[in-house]
């Protein structure tokens, strides 16, 4: 969906102004300042908050599954009993640690905003290695159209959320495709996501040098897998059938480099896939995620506008 870009002018911290600039046509960046308010950017005021009820931990792969896997879904009150949206939540750790608690408060804004939000676990490195970790979050999209009926999802109105190699995953979920490499053989139609919320996102893995995450993660170095390393990152495998993105990134991002998402936005851009870049000025890795404040508001006012009927 082509929108027609917009100048804002935004308000940071004590009256500093924060300006939204146009990189190119279907693209918005946004700059914020470091401990700018929550409601720092005029469109991501959020709605009136739902009240919700989180489900017990149910498992969410086929009794088959390598290692049985929970998700935690959390069900909005909404007024009607019309469909609406979910959102597949995945959380970050390198690809071999952590778990979905860390994305709980996220997990619950989304619920709050009317989404049916489920909040997964993966399979971890380097017990299993790519692409086992994007196999688990296709299953978990099965399984979410499998449930369409009883939560009320629409399916045409799934949308991914991660952080760092969360949104990894849940980028490489959207830019899959419904037949090739990465769709066979879990994927296909039940895995199109409507549009995606990445943070901190590790968009290209050659640009890593041969550290043991990756290494781990891939199960070799890059001279060793090339073509692994090029299926594993998503700047890679956009088309213009991509669905839009939302990326925030810390500036002062070492361990993944704020340019892993300045150029996926612009390869995205190149390919007239709507996109916004959050920049978080003056913020490392954790950082940007800990006091995230106004990059998740915009971000699920992003989400929001997608999913709109």
């Amino acid at each position: 969906m082509w929108k027609r870009p917009r100048w804002k002018r935004l308000q940071g911290v004590g009256g500093i102004s924060v300006l939204t600039l146009l990189l190119s046509g279907c693209g918005v960046t946004h700059l914020a300042s470091q401990g700018a308010p929550a409601n720092a950017v005029d469109e991501a005021a959020p709605q009136e908050a739902l009240t919700y009820r989180r489900l017990p931990p149910m498992a969410y792969t086929p009794d088959e599954w390598p290692e049985t896997l929970n998700a935690q879904v959390y069900l909005p009150d909404t007024p009607t009993r019309a469909r609406r949206p979910a959102a597949l939540i995945v959380h970050g750790g390198g690809w071999r640690n952590r778990g979905p608690e860390d994305m709980q408060g996220i997990a619950e804004q989304l619920a709050e905003q009317g989404y049916v939000a489920v909040n997964i676990e993966h399979r971890f490195a380097p017990a299993h290695r790519f692409p086992s970790q994007l196999h688990d979050l296709q299953q978990a999209m099965a399984w979410l159209h499998d449930n369409a009926d009883a939560w009320r999802v629409d399916t045409q109105r799934i949308v991914g959320v991660g952080f760092s190699s969360g949104a990894h995953l849940v980028s490489l979920l959207a830019v899959a495709g419904v037949e090739g490499p990465l769709a066979d053989p879990y994927g296909g139609e039940e895995s199109r996501l409507a549009a995606v919320l990445a943070g901190g996102l590790p968009s290209d893995l050659l640009k890593f040098d041969d550290g043991r995450l990756v290494v781990d993660f891939i199960g070799g170095t890059r001279a060793e897998k090339p073509e692994a390393y090029r299926l594993a990152s998503p700047e890679r495998q956009v088309t213009p059938d991509a669905p839009p993105f939302f990326i925030f990134h810390g500036t002062w991002d070492q361990l993944v480099p704020v340019d892993h998402a300045r150029d996926f936005y612009q390869t995205l851009i190149d390919n007239d896939v709507e996109s916004e870049l959050y920049l978080l000025h003056g913020r490392g890795h954790f950082a940007s995620f800990l006091l995230r404040g106004g990059a998740i508001e915009a971000g699920i006012a992003f989400l929001n506008q997608q999913v709109t009927p």
